[in-house]
C-alpha cells in the first residue's frame, strides 16, 4: 500500500489545486457545502488526467503509436484463456466520505467496454482515449448501493469527510498507514488495485517529465 498511495494522494492534491480547493478561503465553504462541487471537479480531472498521455491518439500515426504503446504497457495483460489472448485492466473505484450530507461520491472505472476501445481511422485502428476511463458523480443513495456491490466496485476509498480530502493539500507526503491510524481514510475491497492505480499514475508522471525534458 505504501507504493501506491503516495502517487494517488499526489494526484488527488493536484485535482484539488486545479479544482479551486487549494484556496484557503474556499476550504470552509467546501467542507460544508462543496461536496458536490468537489466531486464534479475530481471526476472531470480524473478522466482528463488518466487520459492525458493518450489524448492525441486520433490525430495521426505517430500520436496513435505512442498512445497505443502506453495503453499496452499499462492496461493490457496477456491471458491465454481469452479468445484474443489478452484482457484489459478494468479496475473500478469509488471515492466518498463518511460524514452524512457531504454528498461527495466519485465512481471511476477503466476500460468499461473493451469493444469500444479502438476506432477506425484512415491510417488504421486507433485507441479512443475517451474510452479508457469513465467517471460518474453519484448521490449518497447511489453510492450506498454501489459500495456494497463487489461486482461493481473493486476498491472503496472512503475519507472521514470533505475536510480530510482538502487537508491533503498541506500534506504532500501523507501515506496510507498514517491516514488509516488517524481514521481519516478507510479502504474496503481489494487493496491490490491501489498498487495498480499508483503504478499508472507514476507512469503518467514519468511520461510528462520526459516530455518536459524534450522541450528543454
Amino acid at each position: 500500500m505504501h507504493a501506491g498511495f503516495p502517487q494517488f494522494t499526489s494526484n488527488l492534491i493536484k485535482v484539488m489545486q486545479t479544482g479551486a480547493g487549494a484556496d484557503e478561503t474556499l476550504r470552509p465553504f467546501l467542507s460544508k457545502t462543496g461536496g458536490t462541487l468537489l466531486a464534479n471537479s475530481m471526476a472531470l480531472l480524473i478522466q482528463l488526467g488518466f487520459g492525458f498521455i493518450m489524448r492525441d491518439s486520433l490525430l495521426g500515426v505517430k500520436q496513435a503509436e505512442h498512445a497505443s504503446h502506453f495503453f499496452a504497457d499499462n492496461f493490457v495483460f496477456t491471458d491465454p484463456l481469452m479468445p484474443s489472448g489478452k484482457r484489459y485492466y478494468q479496475g473500478k473505484f469509488l471515492i466518498r466520505t463518511r460524514r452524512p450530507g457531504d454528498d461527495m461520491n466519485v465512481y471511476f472505472y477503466f476500460c468499461p467496454d473493451p469493444s469500444k476501445l479502438f476506432t477506425h481511422m484512415p491510417w488504421g485502428d486507433c485507441l479512443d482515449p475517451k474510452q479508457v476511463v469513465k467517471t460518474e458523480v453519484l448521490t449518497e443513495s447511489e453510492a450506498d448501493l454501489l459500495e456494497n456491490n463487489p461486482d461493481k466496485v473493486d476498491l472503496v476509498i472512503q475519507f472521514k469527510d470533505v475536510d480530510a480530502i482538502t487537508g491533503l493539500i498541506g500534506r504532500p507526503d501523507a501515506d496510507i498507514v498514517g491516514l488509516l491510524l488517524e481514521s481519516l481514510v478507510q479502504l474496503k475491497g481489494n487493496v491490490g488495485h491501489l498498487f495498480k492505480l499508483g503504478a499508472i499514475g507514476t507512469n503518467i508522471q514519468l511520461e510528462l517529465d520526459k516530455s518536459l525534458q524534450l522541450k528543454h
